[in-house]
């Protein structure tokens, strides 16, 4: 969240960021409760104050009368003082729960646009495949992969509804194989440290992550047990280090999981109904960073570089797209996403989003950090990316690599992983 003071000293840049983003947020509300909460809190302090005074007074009147006269007098003031307790702790839950609903504001670098159409690539590599390419028009996965066994939409339809999914066979065997390889990189090359997680969080997990209460219609829910299936494994990476106040020394932190991701996927109707492009659930590679403040916007670029080397060893074309502020999501504070081509569908499909979210996450969930013993502690800056999605990036491979009679070339990096397999063929 951002901080309090900050938007009471700077309630107009707040606001100019709110536009950017092309949203709204209860500003008004929060600078409205923080005020009255300041003037029940001096309120407080001065009866405090007259009580403490009264009582050394107390201590030394004789005359009866008068003594009793001034206790009962206090006893008012006590009572206020409860009923203004009361007051002040209905005012702060409210205040924190506005807090809640307001976003990041976006970095000064971040493009200024109302929507995804204002995003900018700033980067490509390889060209998009074409028919030409091919010497035959690329099928989509969403015919390949029943062709080939390995994608089976009507038995996970059987199983769970729609927008689910069976893979079988090599389908299976390379989803599994993706994971491996990825995590091994990040492990072995790239310094992280590989966490196996819950899958489920409690609620304040979701908070901590600007998770909640933004996204609840989204999020997956066991009510009797309130246990909130992730939609990203970045959700309990952020909370790792919760409450905790860590030494300069210890950052950077990297941190990396393979975790199913769980999402309710809201869509327009007839928006991605084919294929597996857009799930109820899938999975992933998350890279997750808590870092130095001032070495964060180093960091992003780092972890966009972990992200597009896979696209690169996979030989998968693919793009760096900056994301405008009316496309920033809530917590960010500058996102690129990496976009990987894929022909049959013809187009190009997101596999990583990269964030600095500075100290968005870390206020809620009060991860800090002290530069040296005795030092204030300050907040942290924490990042996350994809590295990389599923089951997006198994689309990109399977519609780059197919071939005339319908088999699929496995990619050379990943055969060590698939037992030496280097192609899926159809049936006989």
């Amino acid at each position: 969240m951002l901080d309090l003071a900050f938007i009471r000293d700077h309630p107009d840049l707040v606001r100019e960021a709110l536009r950017k983003r092309n949203t709204d947020a209860p500003l008004d509300r929060i600078l409205e409760l923080d005020e009255r909460r300041r003037a029940l809190l001096k309120e407080v302090e001065a009866l405090k104050h007259q009580r403490n005074v009264a009582s050394k007074q107390i201590g030394r009147t004789k005359d009866p009368a008068e003594r009793e006269a001034r206790i009962a007098e206090m006893r008012a003031v006590s009572d206020r003082i409860a009923a203004l307790d009361d007051q002040v702790r209905e005012v702060e839950t409210e205040l924190k729960e506005a807090l809640l609903w307001v976003p990041n504001i976006p970095h000064e670098s971040v493009p200024v646009g109302p929507d995804e159409e204002a995003n900018v690539v700033v980067r490509q590599e390889g060209e998009p495949k074409t028919a030409d390419d091919f010497g035959f028009r690329p099928l989509p996965h969403w015919d390949l992969g029943p062709m080939l066994d390995i994608i089976d939409f009507e038995r996970g339809v059987k199983l769970a509804g729609s927008r689910f999914y069976v893979l079988k066979g090599m389908g299976a065997r390379l989803h599994r194989a993706l994971i491996q390889w990825m995590l091994d990189i990040h492990v072995t090359e790239n310094g992280y440290t590989e966490t196996y997680l819950p899958h489920m969080v409690r609620r304040e997990m979701m908070v901590g992550a600007a998770q909640l209460p933004k996204f609840e219609d989204n999020i997956y829910h066991d009510a009797e047990e309130d246990y909130w299936f992730i939609g990203t494994a970045e959700i309990p990476l952020t909370n790792l280090h919760r409450d905790e106040i860590l030494s300069a020394d210890q950052l950077p932190l990297y941190y990396v999981a393979h975790t199913p991701c769980f999402r309710r996927e809201k869509m327009s109707a007839g928006r991605d109904v084919r294929g597996i492009k857009r799930v109820h659930q899938f999975d992933k590679v998350e890279m997750y960073k808590f870092v130095l403040p001032e070495t964060s916007y180093e960091e992003l670029e780092s972890l966009v570089e972990n992200a597009v080397d896979l696209c690169r060893r996979l030989g998968l074309p693919y793009r760096v797209v900056e994301i405008c502020t009316g496309d920033l999501g809530f917590a960010s504070a500058k996102t690129y996403d990496i976009e990987a081509w894929a022909p049959g569908s013809g187009e190009w499909l997101e596999v990583s989003s990269c964030s600095n979210v500075e100290t968005f996450q870390a206020r809620r969930a009060n991860i800090r950090f002290r530069r040296e013993k005795g030092a204030k502690p300050e907040y942290v800056h924490t990042l996350n990316g994809s590295g990389l999605a599923l089951p997006r990036t198994l689309i990109a491979i399977l519609e780059t690599y197919q071939q005339a009679d319908g088999s699929v070339v496995v990619p050379e990096v990943l055969r060590p992983y698939m037992g030496g397999v280097e192609v899926i063929r159809p049936p006989v």
